[in-house]
């Protein structure tokens, strides 16, 4: 740990806020006179050659990521031969001790944690970048509710070899069962994570545990699951779903991007609020629907169908759908016949309504379109009614001046 207060490049660094290959220091931007956070490789990751590739490379790459639930990073650079990464600069505190310190919120606030979490993970591999370190110390929530993923570059350094100095025993128990055999991993080991968080965010228990390593690796390979402990917390079987394919042994098996964890989340949360909305909400609009017809009660109408995968961004669908919602009367257009009577939209303008079965006179136009064709009745019907006048108008004058010359 460096002596302060001390400076690298523009930046005072005032206090050491932890760390293991890199520190992290809270530190004051001398330009910019913005509070940021400064991430600097140890001497024994400057060390190690491909350690320190790795964070010069993962530092660019996460200087063009821009997402709401990951850390802004503002500029990297290396003085004295010590890379360092500026970060912007976290309040709140980490998800490991919001859980421990009951500040997490209940289960349904958890999973609209873990949603967040879910859509960030799968940004950051839409940029081919794999986090290997999905921990709740990678977390930080703030005072708002809001969740930021950190540390995803270096991690990818740190957990390679399990015998390097400064490993913790943190990082096994979320590891997925390829990086345990050393085989070629891909992002599904953060889809296996992310589910292993997910278990101990809603239970406050990890599922793997043991007091070795090898003990530990052996669970991870060849046991399942016990989903006991958060049966016993009071969770959905739906969210026990989403747990068990998260977290499968098979990469093959699990989700293959966790923005559909995600997805499947948040239809488990819009189920309960579109039942409440149902319920509390429709009555109040009660004035609203007095003069709409009656609606035919359809039980499969409220049920999405089977796979139905809802568009992000978009509202959770309530009630019925359109091709189950009754017939209306249909709205004649501007070029349907009109004086069929009974219809006075006196909501719209642009219109003559009359209710008594007599024809219907778009506004603007002269009355003298009577004489046309009901079809016509329009203001197309005017235009041909007008070009035909200018045409007589000409034949006339050309026969004049025939008949003179």
């Amino acid at each position: 740990m460096m002596q302060l207060p001390a400076r690298i490049g523009k930046y005072e660094l005032q206090e050491f806020l932890g760390g293991g290959m890199s520190h992290v220091y809270r530190s004051q931007d001398t330009v910019l006179g913005r509070t940021v956070a400064v991430k600097i490789l140890t001497e024994e990751g400057c060390s190690d050659a491909e350690a320190k590739a790795r964070f010069l490379q993962e530092a660019r790459v996460a200087s063009s990521i821009v997402h709401e639930n990951i850390m802004n990073v503002f500029d990297f650079g290396e003085e004295g031969g010590k890379p360092y990464i500026v970060m912007e600069f976290l309040r709140g505190e980490n998800l490991r001790d919001a859980m421990r310190n009951n500040r997490a919120g209940d289960i349904r606030n958890r999973l609209r944690l873990a949603v967040q979490i879910a859509k960030a993970i799968d940004y950051i591999h839409q940029k081919k970048i794999i986090h290997r370190d999905i921990k709740p110390e990678n977390l930080q929530v703030d005072s708002t509710g809001k969740i930021k993923l950190m540390d995803f570059g270096i991690a990818k350094a740190e957990g390679m070899q399990l015998t390097r100095a400064g490993f913790t025993l943190g990082t096994p128990y979320y590891m997925a069962p390829e990086q345990v055999l050393g085989q070629q991993v891909t992002h599904l080991v953060d889809v296996y994570s992310f589910g292993i968080l997910l278990f101990e965010m809603l239970c406050g228990a990890k599922p793997v545990m043991g007091d070795t390593i090898e003990k530990i690796f052996n669970k991870i390979l060849y046991e399942p699951l016990d989903m006991v402990p958060l049966q016993a917390a009071g969770v959905d079987r739906e969210v026990l779903r989403i747990v068990a394919k998260s977290t499968a042994k098979q990469p093959q098996d699990r989700y293959q991007k966790l923005f559909d964890a995600a997805v499947d989340i948040e239809r488990f949360l819009g189920v309960e609020s579109s039942q409440r909305m149902v319920t509390t909400a429709m009555p109040a609009m009660g004035s609203m629907q007095q003069n709409r017809p009656p609606q035919t009660q359809n039980p499969t109408a409220s049920a999405q169908p089977t796979g139905y995968t809802q568009p992000p961004g978009y509202p959770q669908q309530t009630g019925y759908t359109q091709q189950n919602q009754p017939q209306q009367q249909q709205r004649p257009t501007a070029n349907a016949p009109v004086g069929q009577g009974g219809w006075a939209p006196t909501h719209q303008t642009g219109t003559r309504s009359n209710v008594s079965g007599t024809q219907q006179i778009p506004d603007g136009l002269p009355a003298f379109v009577k004489i046309l064709p009901r079809a016509l009745q329009n203001q197309t019907g005017v235009m041909i009614l007008v070009a035909v006048a200018v045409l007589l108008f000409m034949a006339g004058i050309y026969f004049v001046i025939t008949l003179l010359a």
